[in-house]
């Protein structure tokens, strides 16, 4: 497994997210660490300097494991599950500019909470059918063009549609596209997963990205979670992708990075020495 983080490509709302502003000082201070890519939070792609990004991210030699979308949902209101038909379709639409960005970026696509939630008026069977739909197209396409989509399951208090690891298997299921995946995050998963390690187990190889944080969102190893029985628990379900911290910035930005990997690195280093 390899470490990455979470960089914002603009300034963003969103509390959890390490490093935003320089871009391209961060993705030093990210290199500078050790860490093996970076996850970018892109609210909208027609906003970005497609080759500045492309070339900075070549001058640090960081990969891109994932793009995150989910600012698309705070910062303007996009989900799939809108009652407005207009807006589930301006959805769709930035979904797939994401996901012609990670085509030439070699990255997967997070749709996260630009599911959106349940609106006042709107059955929770209506809100699901929009998203079942919005979700196949969007997996459609991104099949297209060679790029994965990884479903990730968010707690109870961020959104009410999919928010466990059985909720996300099921609603995949369904949808039967192959491209189509989970992410798993240990914060999330720590709210609502009766046993971390038996959900990621019984994802096994839909696990497509793992998102991580200890359980108060800081950096791991900050909080309570038994960071070695998951990874554990990952490796045995068979991944080897990537642990992308999405974190507070806390106690700022470059000590909690730096916590991060120093943590993450020893307990890969015990895991790997037990093999």
């Amino acid at each position: 497994m390899k470490t990455s983080i979470v960089l914002s490509t603009h300034a963003a709302s969103f509390s959890a997210v390490t490093y935003q502003g320089d871009f391209e000082a961060n993705l030093g201070r990210i290199a500078a660490l050790g860490y093996d890519g970076v996850e970018l939070a892109v609210r909208d792609p027609d906003l970005l300097d497609l080759g500045f990004v492309q070339a900075a991210l070549a001058r640090h030699g960081l990969p891109v494991p994932a793009i995150g979308t989910g600012q698309a949902f705070s910062e303007e209101g996009l989900s799939l599950t809108d009652p407005d038909a207009a807006i589930r379709k301006q959805t769709a639409e930035r979904i797939r500019r994401q996901v012609d960005l990670a085509r030439l970026l070699g990255a997967a696509v997070i749709i996260g909470l630009i599911r959106g939630k349940v609106q006042p008026g709107v059955s929770r069977e209506q809100a699901m059918g929009w998203l079942e739909k919005g979700l196949a197209e969007c997996a459609g396409y991104a099949h297209q063009q060679g790029v994965r989509l990884a479903l990730e399951p968010v707690n109870r208090y961020e959104t009410d549609l999919i928010i466990s690891v059985s909720e996300g298997l099921s609603l995949i299921s369904s949808i039967g596209a192959d491209n189509l995946g989970l992410l798993v995050d240990t914060f999330h998963m720590n709210i609502e997963e009766p046993s971390i390690e038996g959900s990621i187990r019984a994802a096994g190889a839909a696990i497509l990205h793992c998102h991580v944080a200890d359980s108060n969102r800081w950096h791991a190893g900050a909080g309570h979670l038994d960071f070695a029985s998951i990874l554990s628990a990952l490796e045995e379900a068979g991944y080897q992708g990537y642990l992308s911290a999405e974190v507070l910035p806390l106690p700022n930005p470059d000590e909690c990075a730096r916590r991060n990997i120093e943590y993450l690195r020893r307990v890969l280093a015990d895991l790997r020495g037990q093999c």
